[in-house]
């Protein structure tokens, strides 16, 4: 992909990374003056059926009217546009300047500081705000990782991205997603029910609340240990800098069992906040508390949720967090899906031959090894579609058919190695389709300026549309073809004015100057019938007359000078 320009407008430049169900790009948009950067999500297609694709291209259209109402969120990516192209489905959205929430979070417990408990609280606020509003449009994320999040650079404010795995929380997912369908990124932060196809809008509260742990443990989530027992994760130990109520929100947070966990992000935010305050009102002075009128009722004296996390604290029933990965009993272990990722990029890197030894390096009985073959499978196949498209490309180099390297690179599959080879051709070409254009360019303009407009349409067609030039020749185009119609509707007006001063043979030869592709050619051809008509019976008299003439007396031929009204003049047309 990289290089690809799609709908003739977004150029891509690199890969942002995958997500469970795509591929993200940095593009450029090449139609605005100062070229600005954007983001284009390719969507997933497991399936070229007919009926699955119709299936998908209106489930797409009815997804995308939804990010646009998304975007109207000042922490959402702003949607740009949708398109299909070679049966691939493309989203383009607003680029975030910024740095992700990965270079926050600490990389360990010895490396990167850990986050205090007022910053996590911060954090957890600014983003369930978020994901309130994302649940009210009737959606669910699907991919909340810190990769997802990021801090923009002019105002420090949090930005969710990577909306093109979305889903309706009317229908939920299509189908379940496999653990090693997952992108390694995104593994410990997808909740359990995600991969049996119940994703519920608090799959995404699950997601952040595996964020917000990590800031303070320094431990990513497949760090953690499972409750063999009750499938939740400990997370939490004597040395994490917690207090009890935080980390009984995020244990509710992070529930291995959806129902038991917050169900909406209001919910969450409401137990936060009613935190912040209990906590602020424990730092009052006694003599001002007592000073002070009495205050509200607080939401927890009617909230059953509130009331369920003091009475489970009070009973230390909560446990710290959640096994969300018991279907590794039966799923593979994440070095073989690591396996799988690392032949990925060897095979991306363009030694397919290591990449296939790593994947045939997967045991027969990891869930990983049938997706692994299939994988070598379609590399081997795409390596040898890519490997001829380059033999193509370097040959129509090599023939100087500059165009046909550019219609080749856009076909070749999506391998960064081989895309990488066939943009070098690219290049290649287009420096030599520039010299191409200034010399065709020369040549229209030295033709022009002798007022052969024919010969110089002919040299601009010649340009490649590939060339920088392309506005320039278009805009030439128009001109010279309308130059073209007046000179050949002067000819026209000069070959009449010649016939009635009975010069018809001067006639002719104005008439014989009118290109065939314009509007008076037609016109011009009658009138040339016409006027050889009339030159015949004065070509024979004028035979007649010289032979009958004595042949001591020299032959006189009297020509009339015709010197007509020039009421039609040629315009200066250069």
């Amino acid at each position: 992909m990289i290089g690809k320009v799609l709908q003739a407008r977004y150029q891509i430049l690199q890969s942002l990374g995958a997500g469970v169900f795509g591929q993200t790009y940095l593009a450029v948009d090449i139609q605005y003056p100062h070229t600005p950067k954007c983001v284009v999500k390719q969507l997933k297609v497991n399936n070229l059926h007919p009926s699955y694709l119709d299936t998908i291209r209106l489930r797409f259209l009815t997804e995308t009217s939804t990010l646009k109402l998304l975007g109207n969120h000042e922490q959402i990516p702003e949607f740009i546009a949708c398109f299909e192209e070679n049966e691939r489905f493309y989203l383009v959205q607003e680029y975030i300047a910024g740095h992700s929430l990965s270079a926050e979070l600490p990389i360990s417990q010895q490396w990167g500081c850990l986050w205090a408990e007022e910053e996590v609280t911060v954090f957890l606020e600014d983003a369930l705000g978020i994901l309130e509003f994302v649940h009210s449009q009737g959606v669910i994320h699907c991919d909340i990782k810190p990769e997802n999040i990021i801090r923009r650079a002019v105002n420090g404010k949090l930005v969710l991205i990577d909306f093109g795995s979305i889903q309706s929380i009317n229908f939920g997912m299509d189908a379940d997603l496999s653990i090693y369908q997952a992108p390694t990124t995104s593994l410990g932060y997808i909740p359990p029910e995600q991969f049996i196809g119940q994703t519920q809008p608090n799959s995404d509260i699950y997601a952040l609340g595996m964020i917000a742990i990590q800031a303070l443990t320094g431990l990513e989530p497949l760090q953690l240990k499972v409750d063999p027992l009750t499938n939740e994760i400990i997370w939490r130990s004597a040395d994490t800098p917690v207090s009890d109520y935080l980390a009984a929100i995020l244990s509710q947070m992070i529930r291995y069992n959806y129902q038991e966990r917050f169900q909406s992000a209001a919910d969450v935010l409401r137990v936060l906040r009613q935190m912040v305050w209990e906590t602020a009102l424990t730092h009052v002075p006694q003599t001002q508390k007592s000073q002070e009128q009495p205050a509200e009722p607080t939401p927890e004296s009617s909230s059953p949720l509130l009331t369920g996390i003091k009475v489970g604290l009070a009973v230390n029933s909560l446990l710290m967090g959640v096994g969300s990965y018991s279907l590794l009993q039966t799923s593979p272990t994440p070095s073989e899906t690591d396996i799988l990722y690392k032949a990925t990029k060897e095979y991306q890197g363009g030694d397919l031959k290591q990449a296939i030894a790593l994947a045939k390096s997967i045991p027969t009985y990891s869930n990983v090894y049938p997706d692994a073959q299939a994988t070598i499978e379609t590399w081997q196949q795409q390596w040898r579609v890519a490997a001829q498209i380059y033999s193509v490309a370097e040959n129509a180099l090599a023939e100087g058919k500059w165009s046909d390297v550019f219609s080749a690179a856009n076909q070749v599959p999506d391998i960064l190695y081989w895309q990488t080879k066939v943009n070098e051709l690219t290049k290649q070409a287009k420096g030599n389709i520039e010299a191409q254009t200034q010399n065709l360019l020369a040549q229209a303009y030295a033709k022009a300026e002798a007022r052969d407009f024919s010969s110089a349409l002919e040299y601009l067609r010649q340009i490649p549309k590939e060339s920088t030039a392309g506005s320039l020749v278009q805009k030439k185009l128009v001109e010279y073809n309308q130059k073209r119609q007046i000179r050949a509707a002067y000819f026209l007006h000069q070959a009449r004015k010649q016939a009635l001063a009975g010069n018809f043979a001067h006639a002719v030869k104005f008439l014989r100057k009118i290109p065939k592709d314009t509007p008076v050619y037609a016109q011009a051809q009658l009138k040339l019938n016409e006027y050889n008509q009339k030159l015949r019976p004065q070509s024979q008299n004028l035979a007649y007359n010289v032979v009958s003439v004595s042949q001591n007396t020299q032959p006189v031929i009297k020509v009339q000078n015709v010197q007509p009204d020039h009421d039609l003049q040629e315009v200066n047309i250069r």
